[in-house]
């Protein structure tokens, strides 16, 4: 993601917060149901309360992508979050049929995010490399 336009710069200024709060609220999550061992509502939320700004987080891309104006960086952005999106999917789905036979053991769902995040910034670097290399990938 390009900080050097408006729309990026809003962008980091919201997603910092965002992450802080998140490791925050981690932490927070992890230590009390250790620590106070609830039960019930308590427990249900302080179990997602972690997902609450990760949620953020995901809206704080949807505003980036409406408020980017330069239309060539807007859709590297969106062709890398496609890809992200497809590299997800498939581990996924390729994690799921392995889990079934029992080859792997059971992983969390978070990790669709995470996935998510590695598909989308692999694909941006791929993106930049194509770009230094002397074309967009566009020429057909």
């Amino acid at each position: 993601m390009r900080s050097n336009t408006p729309a990026g710069r809003r962008y980091l200024r919201r997603f910092w917060p965002t992450m802080l709060a998140y490791v925050a609220t981690l932490f927070f999550a992890v230590w009390a149901i250790k620590t106070w061992r609830p039960e019930g509502v308590l427990l249900v939320t302080l179990s997602i309360l972690p997902a609450l700004p990760i949620i953020a987080v995901i809206g704080v891309i949807g505003l980036y992508i409406v408020e980017e104006r330069d239309e060539f960086i807007r859709a590297r952005v969106v062709q890398a979050m496609l890809i992200g999106m497809g590299f997800m999917l498939a581990v996924a789905s390729a994690w799921g049929f392995l889990e079934d036979g029992g080859v792997v053991p059971h992983a969390p769902a978070y990790w669709a995010f995470i996935l998510w995040c590695m598909g989308w910034g692999i694909a941006q670097c791929v993106q930049s490399l194509r770009d230094r290399m002397g074309g967009s990938g566009d020429d057909a």
